[in-house]
């Protein structure tokens, strides 16, 4: 018999910003395991709570979700704490979340999801396996098995420089002349190819995020050999994809859950 859904928060490291919301569907599990990273420019004034009727739209579905919470830039975060604190959350699947969960949670079955900075960190989760060992996040425990990515910021310099998008600049310390190695680890497109399927979602009428960043992602993914794909919804904005009742999120919802029954 199944039983009545749970959520339950987490800390998952010391900072009042390490903290996440684990949505469990009722039932003995194991259940496979959403990740997700909520945008707003990486600024402290927005939070994951525009992510949780996203996060029980998901587990209405019989996914656990794990919508965590990061320091950002206008608070404790910035260059390097707010990926180390993205590979942190990522990480306490194995420890804290999964002790949390009574061990129902299928750590083979782990999946990515972000919206815009979000985005950004959950394409960043997805190749941190790829980067040195003196960066934040190498050597990872947890290995997700697909991303999908709404509206992410993709690669860091176009977004600091033909993007004029000062919320990386800011993000980073400066522009990529001036902090050139933070660029190439913080860069997603840098760390192709990242051996998982990364879908990347964007609607042509957005005017936050340029939809190049997606278009150019997918096609270096694709040609280091990574099995990218890309779903641009027409007349779709940036914000539309926060809205659990938007085409944008439908179709966002169809793609996180054809990545977990895949």
């Amino acid at each position: 018999m199944r039983g009545e859904p749970e959520q339950v928060r987490v800390q998952y490291g010391e900072a009042a910003d390490n903290y996440g919301v684990l949505h469990l569907p009722g039932g003995s599990g194991p259940f496979p395991v959403v990740v997700m990273v909520h945008g707003g420019g990486w600024l402290e004034e927005h939070d994951l709570s525009y992510f949780e009727p996203l996060s029980k739209s998901l587990s209405d579905e019989g996914v656990a979700v794990w919508n965590f919470e990061y320091r950002r830039v206008s608070g404790e975060g910035g260059w390097p704490v707010t990926l180390a604190d993205a590979d942190d959350a990522t990480e306490a699947l194995a420890t804290v979340v999964q002790d949390a969960a009574g061990g129902r949670l299928d750590l083979d079955r782990v999946h990515l999801a972000g919206h815009s900075a979000g985005g950004h960190l959950a394409a960043w989760i997805a190749g941190r396996h790829t980067l040195g060992p003196d960066a934040p996040g190498a050597q990872p425990r947890v290995h997700p098995q697909s991303a999908t990515i709404m509206a992410g910021v993709l690669d860091m310099s176009l977004a600091a420089t033909a993007g004029h998008d000062q919320f990386v600049r800011g993000r980073l310390g400066g522009s990529p002349e001036d902090q050139p190695d933070r660029y190439l680890v913080a860069s997603p497109i840098e760390h192709l190819p990242v051996g998982l399927p990364v879908t990347a979602v964007h609607g042509t009428d957005d005017r936050t995020v340029d939809p190049a960043q997606s278009t150019r992602y997918v096609e270096a993914a694709r040609a280091a050999g990574d099995p990218a794909e890309l779903l641009m919804i027409e007349g779709v904005g940036h914000g539309d994809f926060g809205n659990p009742d938007s085409s944008a999120w439908r179709a966002a919802k169809a793609t996180i859950i054809d990545h977990v029954d895949g």
